[in-house]
């Protein structure tokens, strides 16, 4: 049986990000079959059992997870000329009222912070910003099937047949885009549910069936929905709540 290498197996079976894998091996909380394995690079069977130090576990626990009603004008990762990254609407004073969650904010929760997917500068809603690579891994990581679901507003003529290819048969960078749902909320908003993530990919859909998008808003990611989130607040994701 061909051996793997360690960070990556680990990252495969949920246990963290490979960037925190190779991290907690050099600090030595990483065990291969009860054998505490501190070398980067090792390689392992993929039957082997592996398990982390109870310090591993515990910085884990401490990793938050970050819930943002982003406004359009924001970008959701890197700033761009002109425009200001979402992340920086993160701070104590924007801190949702009615957030639940017991613990207190500290700045130190921005560092190593990042977006677990994009939303369009023109684009609002739900966006995630976590330091947990599992959390990261199960909403962007190669072949991602957690659901995401929008509210579009659009005007325009829609094409013959254009429904029932929004929902399977389009297009798009050459490749054929996953079975979406998408139906009519009102006379001018549909309602899109994904398992993909092209760059402006509703925007794009609705191009080619003759519709202009004029509004988009996130509304749900997975079990997790934006609710009464006012537009611009955050807040943590609860203990008792999953993707």
């Amino acid at each position: 049986m061909e051996k793997i290498r360690l960070s990556k197996l680990m990252s495969q079976r949920g246990l963290c990000s490979r960037r925190e894998a190779d991290n907690y091996i050099q600090r030595g909380w990483v065990f291969v079959d009860g054998e505490r394995i501190t070398e980067l690079g090792t390689k392992i069977c993929p039957l082997q059992k592996i398990t982390l130090d109870k310090a591993a576990q515990s910085q884990q626990l401490e990793q938050v997870t970050i819930l943002l009603n982003k406004p359009v004008g924001y970008v959701s990762g890197q700033p761009e000329p002109g425009y200001q990254p979402a992340i920086s609407l993160i701070s104590q004073g924007s801190r949702f009222p009615g957030d639940r969650a017991p613990q207190r904010f500290n700045p130190m929760h921005l560092r190593g912070l990042a977006p677990a997917g994009r939303l369009d500068i023109d684009s609002s809603g739900l966006l995630v910003f976590t330091q947990d690579g599992r959390i990261a891994k199960q909403l962007i990581g190669k072949g991602s099937e957690v659901e995401k679901e929008y509210l579009v507003r659009v005007e325009g003529k829609l094409a013959v047949q254009g429904l029932t290819l929004l929902n399977h048969g389009l297009s798009l960078d050459g490749e054929v885009l996953k079975q979406a749902r998408v139906v009519w909320q009102n006379k001018d908003q549909l309602r899109f549910i994904l398992r993909e993530g092209k760059k402006r990919q509703i925007r794009r859909m609705c191009e080619l069936v003759g519709l202009k998008v004029t509004g988009l808003k996130r509304v749900r990611i997975g079990n997790v929905k934006l609710g009464e989130l006012p537009l611009g607040k955050w807040r943590f994701l609860g203990r008792d709540e999953a993707f």
